[in-house]
């Protein structure tokens, strides 16, 4: 099993066309379709369905594919070790994100990763549902959440403070809290689920939070729509500070309570799996975002 298969397979696999992989590969379509049905003599399998009209994936090609993935991160991984990755890093990079950071803070300075490295393909998947970075076949990942997977290695961006806050006019009609009590008179946008939350003092103190003795009315599972139900003036709301510290920073947004936070010790992290090596392509762009983002705006320090 030869590595020009497998990578001929994961590009077919990715691209659905095996021509055009092929092509990619300099190699002419008879012999792509004879490279790729070797590959299958040799697994005993049929890795894509093929029919006049279209190409897609066998589930048992499926099942191959991150391994296949992973063999060639190895090799590619191997050649920079002794030398052949003084080439310019080159390829796919899978790369898992919330939506909501991404697109407050990668997807602008994205372009100026790909003015510096232009023959990596960014293969961005945005959800802040939790993607399983293994089963996805995800090169990098980012996650704001405590790194609990022993699976995994991760390198940290930032803390992930999390505040209350709401907009002047709701605030304006309903009252600023004063206590941790006195939510239980106002209206809350909850993030995904009602479970009660723990928030924290800076001096210490706690206390709990907990929606279902709260207005709420309205349950959301995505921050970006958190953070603009929060801005029209729909209640008080739990954000990331790298979310909302520009609104608070511009007045559009004031922060509730503002000596508590989420009492859940959250952190961005840039995770892996732990059996792959870290290759050129993906150790350039972890190396990217932790100079190019702005830590202090991620961390809120500029706001009260």
């Amino acid at each position: 099993m030869d590595t020009d298969s497998l990578r001929l397979f994961v590009a077919a696999a990715e691209r659905l066309n095996i021509t055009a992989a092929g092509r990619d590969l300099g190699l002419a379509p008879a012999m792509a379709s004879n490279r790729l049905a070797k590959l299958e003599r040799e697994l005993g399998t049929e890795l894509l369905h093929r029919t006049t009209r279209k190409i897609s994936i066998s589930q048992e090609g499926a099942a191959f594919l991150p391994y296949a993935r992973e063999v060639l991160a190895q090799v590619e991984a191997g050649r920079a070790a002794v030398g052949a990755g003084a080439l310019r890093p080159s390829g796919v990079l899978r790369f898992a994100a919330p939506s909501s950071f991404a697109q407050l803070h990668i997807i602008p300075i994205l372009p100026d990763f790909q003015k510096i490295y232009p023959d990596i393909t960014i293969d961005l998947r945005l959800s802040d549902t939790r993607q399983d970075i293994i089963e996805g076949s995800f090169d990098l990942a980012l996650r704001c959440a405590p790194l609990e997977d022993s699976s995994l290695m991760g390198r940290k961006l930032a803390d992930d403070t999390r505040i209350l806050c709401a907009s002047p006019a709701y605030l304006e009609h309903s009252g600023r809290p004063m206590t941790p009590d006195d939510l239980e008179a106002h209206r809350f946008l909850s993030w995904s689920s009602t479970t009660p939350r723990q928030i924290i003092h800076a001096d210490g103190q706690t206390a709990v939070l907990d929606p279902t003795k709260m207005m709420c009315r309205t349950i959301l599972d995505d921050g970006t729509s958190q953070r603009l139900a929060t801005l029209a003036g729909m209640g008080i709301s739990v954000n990331s500070l790298w979310s909302v510290a520009q609104d608070i920073e511009a007045g559009r947004l004031i922060r509730v309570l503002p000596d508590w936070r989420l009492h859940d010790q959250s952190v961005l992290w840039l995770i892996y799996p732990k059996s792959n090596v870290l290759t050129p392509k993906v150790r350039c762009f972890m190396d990217f975002l932790i100079n190019q983002l702005d830590i202090t705006k991620l961390m809120g320090k500029r706001c009260p």
